[in-house]
């Protein structure tokens, strides 16, 4: 490795600062780009119609002959569901350990990009170099199985990114975050900590993933009708609690939702799950079973309104309804942002006369740690410079105050936003500039086609509507020879105002014969004119502003 092209070494976020979702973190030289993570985030309720959305990438496809590889913590969607868009522009080996690269396959397949990737397996013992940088890796808990953390060896000094992680003393599957390998980091001298900051508001530790598995044994153990399960599909884990205590209750399984299948699939195919076949029926042999012989484990955790659960709540499912007497359990919190979709489903399934079981009753454990454990994290690997990284602005800020009471200098904390680069040269590290960053929006098949303007008209047309002006002129006489028909969307109910319409439609020939009389004949005039005449109109008599779309015709 050449001492000289790591003098200068720029650490900056695409994603994943400012926001919970769409983890993406870059780490440059001169020679080399990685990237660590590349997530998706779903949108806002401001963002209408819009299906995902990912990072901006300009500045990888501008730099793609020094962009080496990506490499991934572990196989969440906010920290793989961009891979597919990214590829397509940059196809570079990506890094992941075996449920991720499992996941990751899965979801290249859908986009008819598996055979032209360079999926690369990696596990936590494993050192390789990317263009000239090596990288290593330790093992974190997580809620999700081969969670990795990532140690960027230089010149100089460790660069350590922790991936998700909490300090879990009694994981299910018996496998710890590495203390030895972060210990031994440690001693090393770490140069800069990019740690996960999800949970920095909360105090004391992250509840262990087994307690959960003895609340959900509880629920299994008391309830005497059906069972509704709703977890994140990825939670491994907890699909393993769940498919343990309906063995012991002799219950069957039925799996709804497509994610859900897909993950429980790839989980056992690689050993991560384990049940006898004869555990899981289809969902069309539901109702033939007793009530108390019935587990149904199904997606929707976060209220999604397509998803399973949504749908079985509102009887929209071909197969499976909930009724009253079934007992719900929603083992996952709201994602920020998905309270109020999560708070109508529960409202919901009480209304229909279901038992829900959620919140504070032991059927879930955050996958990320408290300030008691981001304090232990600090205090073992004592770095020298502090990013936190993974969450909204206030929790980098409280993260970053943890950092000052673990002894890290409050000058070499930096709360960064989306783009700003963090340089490190001779081992000092200052801000250096900004790089190209926000948000492209995924609306069906089009990538980044829908922007600011696009996004200002539909909101414009959900909030008043449309009014639609359609004008016939003559060519040869300069007369209008039929119309102007006015079709109105979403704003006023044309039976109760025929007579707002009657004379919005009076207006617009007065003002069309107007410009014509003083022969002005440019399209776009008489379009303008007609919007001027009807938005004046329209607000003084109704106080709202539709979109006015005139469309004239020449004859």
């Amino acid at each position: 490795m050449s001492k000289q092209s790591l003098e200068s070494i720029r650490v900056f976020a695409l994603g994943g600062v400012g926001e919970v979702g769409k983890n993406m973190y870059v780490v440059e030289t001169d020679e080399d780009i990685f990237m660590i993570d590349a997530g998706l985030m779903f949108p806002e309720d401001d963002m209408l119609g819009v299906d995902v959305v990912i990072p901006d990438i300009s500045y990888i496809v501008q730099n793609k002959d020094r962009f080496r590889a990506i490499v991934l913590t572990h196989g969440h969607e906010d920290h793989i569901g961009a891979l597919p868009y990214i590829l397509r522009k940059v196809n570079v080996p990506v890094y992941g350990t075996k449920l991720t690269l499992g996941l990751v396959e899965d979801h290249l397949k859908e986009k008819g990009l598996r055979k032209k990737s360079d999926l690369r397996l990696i596990h936590e013992r494993s050192r390789i170099k990317v263009g000239q940088i090596p990288l290593s890796f330790f093992r974190v808990n997580h809620s999700i199985p081969d969670a990795v953390g990532i140690c960027v060896h230089t010149p100089q000094g460790i660069i350590v990114h922790t991936g998700d992680f909490k300090f879990d003393q009694t994981p299910v599957d018996g496998k710890f975050t590495d203390m030895n390998t972060l210990t031994n980091v440690g001693k090393k001298g770490v140069l800069c900590l990019l740690s996960d900051s999800t949970n920095a508001e909360r105090p004391g530790t992250s509840p262990s993933e087994t307690s959960t598995g003895e609340g959900i044994k509880e629920v299994f153990q008391e309830a005497t009708g059906r069972i509704v399960v709703t977890t994140f599909a990825s939670n491994v884990h907890r699909i393993q609690q769940v498919i343990d205590a309906a063995r012991k209750q002799n219950r069957k399984i039925a799996v709804v939702g497509h994610s859900m299948k897909k993950v429980i699939d790839i989980a056992r195919g690689i050993g991560y799950l384990e049940y006898p076949d004869e555990l899981f029926v289809d969902t069309d042999k539901v109702n033939d079973l007793d009530n108390d012989k019935v587990t149904i484990l199904c997606t929707g955790s976060q209220g999604e309104p397509m998803s399973a659960l949504t749908r079985m709540a509102k009887g929209a499912h071909r197969q499976v309804t909930i009724e009253s007497g079934d007992t719900v359990i929603i083992a996952a919190n709201p994602i920020p942002g998905n309270e109020k979709s999560v708070s109508r489903i529960i409202d919901f399934l009480y209304q229909i006369g279901a038992e829900v079981v959620y919140g504070d009753k032991h059927v879930h454990a955050s996958g990320h740690g408290c300030q008691e454990e981001l304090m232990l994290m600090l205090n073992i690997l004592k770095p020298q410079y502090f990013i936190p990284v993974h969450g909204e602005y206030r929790m980098q800020h409280a993260h970053g105050e943890l950092g000052e009471k673990a002894g890290v200098d409050p000058n070499n904390i930096f709360l960064i936003d989306k783009g700003e680069r963090v340089e490190f040269t001779n081992g000092k590290a200052k801000q250096a500039g900004k790089v190209p960053s926000g948000n492209v929006l995924i609306d069906g098949l089009g990538v980044g086609d829908v922007g600011n303007i696009v996004l200002r008209d539909r909101r414009l047309l959900s909030e008043d509507g449309i009014l639609v002006v359609v004008v016939t002129l003559d060519k040869k006489n300069g007369g209008i020879r039929s119309g102007p028909d006015i079709i109105s969307r979403g704003f006023v109910y044309v039976r109760e105002s025929e007579e707002l319409l009657e004379e919005a439609n009076n207006k617009v020939s007065a003002t069309l014969e107007k410009c014509m009389s003083e022969n002005v004949n440019e399209w776009s005039s008489l379009k303008s004119s007609i919007r001027d005449v009807l938005s004046r109109y329209l607000y003084e008599k109704t106080r709202r502003r539709p979109m006015i779309l005139p469309i004239i015709m020449e004859v």
